[in-house]
């Protein structure tokens, strides 16, 4: 028996490279001992980002003895921290804990092992931009940053002011004024240090009073307090809120997650003023009623696309499926697209519905890249062309705007934009990516890559592209938009905002930035994050977390984080946002309708802003009972979520449930 172990090539549903295939070796005669044990050792139980470590593999017979049989293979995961070569080479782009092996006569054998965080590069301290009173106070925030420019928190930061006559700081970054004057301020880590200037003045200020946007507020309502003065000027106040339930920032923003009273101080100085705010439910929630069904029993699907009277679905096999949805609750098949692949992952149309395209992976020729069809007969597109030129490493994502396709190239982690004005002729005509100094390129049988730089997923609106960088979060591209003297041909980099992920979720998950969407001044961001083994084709329940960032790009130059939407029970994958409303699919917590109307702060799981919630099980379904819901899309009046285990679920957007009803949503 071959070991089931899998490792994911790419993330989310990917396919999964089997040990056993990998390690497909003829049967032992009698002149060849059969393996009973491998036993497989690191160079180092301890490692640094940048590395490499060696394995060494002994094979043993029925008696112990050591055989001189060499490895089929070798394998190390998660794949976005390790990558190993056909000579047991790991090289090690991230932290956290690495399982690494190797497979000599079809057995296995493992070995684990520790990659320290990449040592502190910088430290940034947010600067603050208006002076300071005598025995005021401020909170200073300072980011360490590794050699990627991702941040690294848990370090030790010490503080210290150069003048401590004009301002103290204490062990937490408080910085207190003390007389007239500037005064640097240094956070210091190691050998690292960052610094900035506090201005100081005297507190001229002989009243105080804070003016409230709102009196009443939902559980997630953004209210904005001001601290006036006299007389009037510029004014650093420090800002706080009584009660667990609230939050205030420092510019006066009050958000509240729990219902009740709250009283919102400002203080300058000696001098404090307060104003207080009534915070009610907000009260949501809405029956989701299942109007129609296309269920999978067989197969996994994947990606939908709904045009018209037409769904387009793709599946985690060698097909997609066309269906006519012209009655919701009748779905019927008009055509299952044969395709040479093990995963046919984007599926979409240009705006007009005449061209589909759809992202291969897992050709049996390794030509893998992306397919065009003809829907002029939307029940039953034809092929027109393939591009698989400098993407046969495979394509996970793919993103139509005007006669572009933007799309991920799996190999080498980069963005292609491809020209298909010719459709019989599609053709490269730009290629960006992150420029990553531990990025490093692995070769083995199956191929080259890149270890250390992956791109998952893109959106592309208004001449902007914004792009799911997996480790380096959130990169938004200048395409036409005129920002940069970027276009198609020659995309310009516009700002970056990033994450890390290690200490987000910790060691043994194969984590990332994964989905991506923009929306009014929001780019909503979704953590993909999967076990570092698991099985994709395993009936048995996967365990993923993951949440959903959102990043406010007023500012397009300086992007930054306000608001996160964390759903405890699932995993974020795909959302689509419209009118106010995200639907979105979380895995294993099911399919999400979530209201993001209005400034958005804080926790929006905690706020109440969900609408409604479906649990998209099927006994009868790929892994019964067991929901894996991949995304959702609003389509004439109704909600489309597509699950990998069950498949197309069609329902409607009903009433208001009355608190103390005993309906269940989705049900």
């Amino acid at each position: 028996m071959f070991a089931t172990i899998r490792f994911a090539s790419i993330a989310g549903a990917a396919l999964l490279l089997s040990i056993g295939a990998l390690g497909q070796q003829p049967s032992p005669t009698a002149s060849a001992p059969a393996v009973k044990s491998v036993e497989v050792t690191a160079s180092a139980k301890e490692a640094e980002v940048g590395q490499m470590v060696k394995l060494t593999v002994v094979a043993k017979d029925t008696s112990g003895n050591a055989l001189k049989n060499r490895p089929s293979s070798y394998f190390a995961g998660p794949f976005d921290i390790a990558a190993v070569d056909d000579d047991g080479n790991i090289k090690l782009v991230g932290s956290g804990q690495v399982t690494a092996g190797a497979i000599v006569g079809g057995k296995s054998g493992f070995t684990t092992f520790m990659v320290k965080p990449a040592a502190i590069k910088t430290i940034e301290i947010a600067s603050v931009k208006t002076p300071l009173v005598v025995a005021g106070t401020v909170q200073l925030s300072a980011t360490s940053r590794i050699y990627s420019g991702n941040p690294r928190t848990g370090v030790p930061i010490k503080w210290s002011s150069e003048n401590s006559q004009i301002a103290t700081v204490d062990d937490n970054g408080v910085v207190t004024g003390i007389s007239p004057g500037k005064a640097t301020i240094t956070a210091t880590s190691g050998a690292v240090s960052g610094s900035t200037v506090i201005t100081v003045v005297n507190n001229s200020l002989s009243s105080l009073s804070v003016e409230r946007g709102a009196a009443t507020a939902l559980t997630g309502d953004v209210i904005h307090f001001r601290a006036k003065a006299d007389p009037s000027g510029d004014l650093t106040p420090r800002w706080s809120v009584s009660g667990t339930g609230a939050s205030v920032d420092q510019d006066g923003g009050f958000v509240a997650e729990l219902p009740g009273s709250y009283i919102v101080t400002a203080t300058s100085g000696n001098l404090s003023a307060s104003s207080s705010i009534q915070v009610t439910p907000r009260n949501l929630e809405r029956e989701l009623k299942i109007v129609g069904r296309v269920p999978f029993k067989q197969f996994q699907g994947a990606e939908q696309w709904l045009i018209g009277d037409y769904a387009y679905l793709s599946t985690i096999s060698d097909r997609f499926l066309v269906y006519d949805i012209s009655d919701p609750a009748n779905p019927k098949l008009t055509d299952t697209v044969k395709v040479d692949a093990r995963l046919v992952n984007d599926i979409s149309t240009t705006p007009d519905g005449k061209i589909l395209v759809i992202s291969r992976e897992g050709a049996s020729n390794r030509k893998n890249g992306i397919s065009f069809y003809d829907t002029s007969d939307p029940a039953h597109p034809k092929l027109i062309s393939e591009y698989t030129a400098t993407v046969t490493g495979g394509v996970h994502s793919a993103f139509l705007d005007g006669h572009y396709v933007y799309l991920t190239d799996d190999a080498t982690g980069s963005m292609r934009v491809i020209d298909f004005a010719d459709l019989k002729n599609p053709k490269e005509v730009a290629r960006w990516q992150t420029e990553n100094p531990i990025a490093t390129l692995v070769r083995t049988k199956e191929g080259e890559s890149t270890a250390g730089r992956y791109l998952h997923d893109l959106y592309v609106k208004d001449g902007l592209a914004y792009l799911a960088y997996w480790h380096d979060g959130l990169v938004i591209l200048d395409v036409g938009a005129g920002l940069k003297g970027g276009s198609p041909k020659n995309p310009k980099l516009v700002s970056q905002f990033r994450f890390n992920h290690h200490e987000l979720y910790g060691n043994g998950w194969l984590a990332g930035t994964h989905s991506v969407y923009r929306y009014r001044n929001y780019v909503f961001l979704g953590d993909e994050v999967f076990p570092s083994i698991f099985d994709i084709t395993s009936p048995k329940k996967l365990s993923i977390r993951g949440i959903v960032h959102v990043i406010d790009v007023t500012d397009i130059n300086n992007p930054r984080k306000v608001a996160e939407y964390p759903v405890p029970e699932g995993g974020a994958h795909n959302m689509w946002v419209e009118n106010d409303i995200m639907y979105m699919g979380y895995y294993t917590g099911g399919g999400r309708v979530v209201d993001v109307s209005g400034e958005l702060r804080g926790d929006l799981y905690r706020q109440g802003r969900e609408i409604a919630r479906i649990w998209t099980g099927d006994a009868d379904g790929f892994r019964p009972n067991l929901p894996l819901t991949w995304g959702a899309q609003p389509h004439k009046g109704l909600i489309y979520f597509n699950d990998i285990n069950s498949g197309l679920w069609i329902v409607s957007l009903g009433e208001k449930i009355e608190k103390g009803s005993t309906t269940s949503p989705g049900r």
